[in-house]
């Protein structure tokens, strides 16, 4: 048996404290103060589209409101009156003597998720016939119109609809003439108009393109006419500040119209009408403020095409607006001069004159020349004025005339238009000169007075007369409200036209010219709020019951009166 042993060592413990360096790690808190600070501020450049820009006023001509120059820089003291609760939807009812009822709805609502959408309908009739007419004189207008409007982070855009009714009577029988009983009764007075336009429109934010938009119409009436029209525009805006800082944005409006239309048959039975145009136009605009002076010029541009005629026109049309302040808030002066080509339409006749036969030659009107020179701005502090004198030269400007009738008053057989009852369009070469004025005075609060007065004097090429063009124009208007009442008042006055006369049955020449009396439209329209909600109205109109034609052998309707209720309201 062995015997094993073992010897345990013990180690020498250090008595000696030695130093050391210790590091101790903790959590690192930054402070502004640690920054690295940014010696130069950084240079932004932004679209002159999204600067902030200059509120600017601006003079917009309307038939019967006036508009003028603000006036600046005056302190006047502001009545909030009572505060009013304002609703996006009403819907207004009425009837009136005639046989006329009358009907009205607004719709209007807007989302949170930036999205709005309306509705607007109009319905208004008179069923009972103008006194002392042979034939159906009732009229009928329905219009409603529908949108839609969605807003992104960098554009809106919107579609809409619009539809139209018109239903119109040829009643207009000549005066000259003694028309039997079987003939009159065989008359087909009746026109209708029917009208239809889809648009679609782009609004950029923050880009070089404005907006861009697109719409097709279609109009037609009883006697299978029809008229399409397509429209393509836009407007491109680049700014000049690479060139220089003090140069402004230009923008270039562009364009193209498709018109293609075309009538069963002419006046005269040559067969159809057909007339088909293409206009190309391109705009491009600069404006410029310094101090007291503004001015803004552009270049009219428009190539038309003629495929019916195989024929191409080029119009060039400097146009340029200048104004400036002679004395702040009392006189300013402007003038320039335009030019423009318009596209004539069917429904644009119509629209003027819906006794027009569905038998026209559709063209186009140049605006070659424009020159204007005006003052405008404030007598006082509630009164303004306007004061404009221009002269214009005009190709192919448009008039009517009366159609000669193919019935002697025995013979029947024939179109409802076709018994001199219905207008055509003459073209000819005008030359005008025109004085306008407007005066707009500011009573208080609760009354304003304004009035307009327009003179023309024309010069015809080849017509003896300016056929249905009256040289004095006027009209007269006050607007009163305090809290609970409305009132507007109007006056229109009309100097005569002329008109041509026809020495036999068509075809055959002109007998001689037919004078039209001038005439004074006096106009009531008022009403009562019973509350936010609920409103009666009233609206008489000739009240002096004028017996007047506005055009030949069409006499309009004597005293009405129209009365209804309103009611406002929100979803």
């Amino acid at each position: 048996m062995g015997i094993f042993s073992a010897n345990a060592q013990e180690k020498k413990r250090d008595t000696i404290v030695k130093t050391a360096v210790v590091n101790v790690v903790t959590k690192y808190n930054p402070e502004i103060a640690d920054a690295k600070k940014i010696k130069n501020n950084p240079a932004i450049k932004l679209l002159k589209k999204s600067e902030k820009k200059k509120l600017k006023y601006t003079i917009s001509s309307a038939p019967v409101a006036s508009t003028f120059t603000p006036q600046t820089g005056v302190a006047k003291e502001i009545n909030a009156g009572v505060k009013e609760r304002i609703y996006n939807n009403y819907l207004a009812a009425g009837f009136g003597n005639y046989a006329s009822p009358y009907a009205e709805l607004f719709i209007y609502n807007n989302t949170r998720f930036d999205n709005e959408f309306g509705l607007h309908a109009k319905y208004n009739a008179s069923d009972e016939n103008v006194k002392n007419t042979l034939l159906n004189s009732s009229f009928l207008n329905f219009n409603a119109t529908a949108f839609y409007k969605q807003e992104t982070r960098s554009f809106d855009w919107k579609v809409s609809l619009d539809t139209e009714r018109n239903n119109y009577n040829w009643y207009g029988l000549p005066q000259d003439k003694i028309f039997l009983e079987n003939v009159i009764n065989a008359i087909d007075e009746e026109q209708n108009y029917n009208y239809f336009k889809l648009a679609g429109k782009l609004e950029f934010l923050d880009s070089y393109i404005d907006f861009g938009e697109v719409s097709a119409s279609y109009f037609t009436d009883k006697y299978n006419s029809s008229e399409v029209i397509v429209n393509f525009d836009s407007k491109l805006v680049f700014p000049l500040d690479f060139l220089s800082n003090n140069l402004n944005e230009i923008s270039v409006e562009t364009g193209v119209e498709f018109l293609q239309g075309s009538f069963k048959k002419s006046y005269d039975n040559a067969g159809e009408i057909n007339y088909n145009q293409i206009t190309v136009k391109i705009i491009p605009e600069y404006t410029l403020e310094y101090l007291d002076f503004s001015m803004k010029a552009s270049l009219r541009t428009f190539v038309s095409l003629d495929p019916e005629n195989d024929a191409t026109n080029f119009f060039l049309f400097p146009d340029l607006f200048l104004q400036t302040t002679v004395l702040k808030d009392y006189i300013n002066a402007y003038g320039g001069f335009t030019g423009n080509l318009e596209t004539n339409t069917y429904k644009k006749f119509t629209e003027e004159n819906p006794y027009v036969s569905p038998t026209l030659f559709i063209t186009q009107t140049a605006e070659t020349s424009n020159f204007f020179i005006g003052v405008r701005g404030n007598i006082s502090r509630d009164l303004s004025y306007n004061i404009k004198v221009s002269t214009k030269k005009e190709e192919d400007k448009p008039l009517f005339l009366r159609n000669n009738s193919k019935s002697n008053g025995n013979i029947t057989g024939f179109k409802g238009y076709e018994y001199g009852n219905s207008f055509s369009i003459y073209y000819d070469d005008v030359n005008s000169t025109s004085i306008f004025t407007e005066v707009e005075y500011i009573f208080d609060k609760n009354l304003t007075f304004s009035t307009q007065i327009k003179y023309d004097n024309y010069s015809t090429t080849n017509a003896l007369e300016s056929y249905n063009l009256p040289s004095l124009q006027g009209a007269l208007s006050a607007k009163y409200k305090v809290e609970k009442w409305y009132a507007t008042a109007a006056i229109f006055y009309e100097d005569e036209r002329k008109d041509v006369l026809y020495n036999a049955t068509f075809p055959s020449s002109l007998q001689g010219v037919e004078t039209l009396d001038s005439f004074a439209d006096v106009n009531l329209n008022g009403g009562y709020h019973f509350n936010d909600k609920f409103s009666a109205f009233l609206r008489l109109n000739n009240i002096l019951n004028t017996k007047y034609q506005r055009f030949a052998n069409f006499d309009m309707q004597g005293f009405q009166v129209l009365g209804g209720v309103t009611y406002k309201f929100d979803f």
